[in-house]
């Protein structure tokens, strides 16, 4: 049977092939941007969602670039469809922009492209996030993570950072112990958790 730790770097390898099938990150620097991958991926936590987070910078800020880039990334075959939200007059300064790709072996992946204004209380905060879990992290704590996420069904919305909050910062090691935790935890909203 395959450990949790091959498990996740199987897809961590499937999620590489996707932002090399879709030439994302070629499709954003053509316009100037920055392009920046955070999330599970960075830290080497994607298991079980299938999900690939940038943070994307461009000076100056253009939305018509922003939807250029789209445009281009649709006449990929693959993209089934695209999400876009304007949050440029909202706290957090950005265009969220939302792609949906399927691979060849018929599983859908959530491509996850957040436009930000440099002058977002957010720009550059999640890259500094995922360094520094990638920097804490051990095999152990790699390893309790990723058997929790595995063990939350999908329809059950758990943000990946309590489950690293409580196994980094709360020595939690198991989905009944992570689940207990996660009850005492105020409502979700942006958890601003660095360790």
């Amino acid at each position: 049977m395959e450990s949790v730790l091959d498990t996740a770097d199987r897809m961590q390898e499937r999620a590489r092939t996707v932002i090399a099938e879709t030439d994302v990150r070629e499709l954003w620097t053509s316009i100037g941007a920055t392009v920046n991958l955070i999330g599970s991926l960075k830290t080497g936590l994607l298991i079980n969602n299938r999900d690939i987070d940038f943070h994307i910078y461009t000076d100056p800020f253009n939305l018509a670039d922003s939807f250029s880039v789209m445009a281009r990334l649709a006449e990929n075959s693959r993209i089934q469809s695209i999400q876009y939200t304007n949050q440029l007059e909202a706290a957090d300064k950005c265009i969220e922009w939302h792609a949906f790709y399927k691979d060849q072996d018929g599983y859908t992946w959530q491509i996850d492209m957040i436009h930000i204004l440099n002058e977002s209380p957010f720009a550059g905060y999640f890259e500094n996030v995922a360094d520094r879990i990638s920097e804490v992290l051990t095999r152990e704590t790699r390893e309790a993570i990723l058997k929790i996420k595995n063990s939350i069904p999908a329809e059950q919305k758990v943000m990946g950072i309590s489950i690293y909050k409580a196994v980094i910062q709360d020595g939690i090691r198991d989905v009944d112990s992570f689940l207990k935790w996660n009850e005492n935890q105020p409502e979700p909203g942006i958890v601003s958790w660095i360790p």
